[in-house]
């Protein structure tokens, strides 16, 4: 059966001559029209556009059909702007990226009293950034960003990536290593302690060994857990160590169950951006969502 999108979708197409002109006026993707337009095309059994670098140009069968569309179509959004002023509006759903811990930390317990509905996506930064320019994602939490000129970065915390240990983790003499700068005593007794890493890419134990050692860690964590909150549960009054953000650690620093242990000789700082569409239908909703994360972050 066609899909009465498809024939919006073509008529937008011809209008503005471009599948990204289209896809920014019905604020989908480019993909999602594009989807839209071959499977119109499918229904129909016949090309309606001839592609050139420049422009979508309509065929003879495409200046037809939209002709036969163009009052049909027009009928249609009237009827739809008038009933949709006289009936209640339907909950918004909005596609939020971040990593598993950022998202327990700040965002978990407020989704039951958010008015829109949310669609949580997990990924690496890479995948997220590429998400939000298709149109999968309204809104990413990253420590990354591109140049893109469609989308906007906002700045609004810094994270630093710290050695943290459980509260009774002997770290005395670690501490005289550090005062000392003793370099090589510091490797020897972090190495003889038991680590805890996660499931990912280990990224931040190995940018601190090297900003602090100028080499790579030459060693494995003895247990590799889920997530950073895992760590955190595993650490709490016990003994271990972790290089992990310090945020995430916040409330288990402050009532003691991990120490902070050392924040390196160079400290390591992360700006983390809000990432959204310059054009987006969303912008009340996600700032909603950024006003949370900015009063949890403080």
């Amino acid at each position: 059966m066609v899909n009465l999108e498809w024939f919006r979708t073509f008529k937008t197409i011809y209008d503005t001559g471009s599948l990204t002109g289209a896809a920014a006026s019905l604020y989908i993707s480019q993909p999602g029209v594009s989807l839209h337009l071959s499977s119109l095309e499918s229904y129909v059994g016949y090309k309606l556009f001839d592609r050139t670098s420049r422009k979508m140009v309509p065929t003879e069968r495409g200046k037809i059909l939209y002709n036969y569309i163009l009052d049909p179509i027009g009928k249609l959004q009237e009827a739809e702007e008038f009933f949709y002023k006289t009936t209640q509006k339907e909950k918004s759903t909005i596609s939020i990226g971040m990593c598993f811990e950022t998202f327990q930390f700040t965002l978990e317990s407020y989704l039951p009293t958010l008015p829109f509905n949310v669609i949580i996506k997990f990924g690496d930064y890479p995948e997220m950034l590429s998400d939000l320019h298709n149109g999968i994602l309204d809104l990413i939490i990253t420590p990354q960003k591109d140049d893109s000129k469609g989308v906007v970065y906002k700045p609004f915390f810094k994270e630093r990536i710290v050695l943290i240990g459980g509260a009774q983790t002997p770290y005395t003499s670690f501490k005289n290593l550090v005062k000392q700068k003793d370099l090589s005593g510091i490797q020897q007794w972090l190495k003889q302690q038991t680590w805890y890493g996660t499931t990912g890419d280990m990224e931040h134990l190995r940018r601190f060994w090297y900003l602090n050692f100028g080499k790579r860690p030459d060693f494995r964590p003895n247990y590799i857990v889920p997530n950073m909150s895992s760590i955190l549960r595993c650490l709490g009054g016990g003994t271990g160590i972790a290089v992990i953000p310090d945020f995430l650690s916040k409330k288990e620093l402050d009532s003691g169950r991990v120490r902070l242990l050392w924040e390196g000789f160079r400290k390591i700082e992360n700006t983390l951006y809000f990432g959204s569409r310059k054009k987006t239908m969303y912008a009340a909703e996600i700032r909603m969502i950024e006003e949370i994360f900015e009063k949890e972050m403080v």
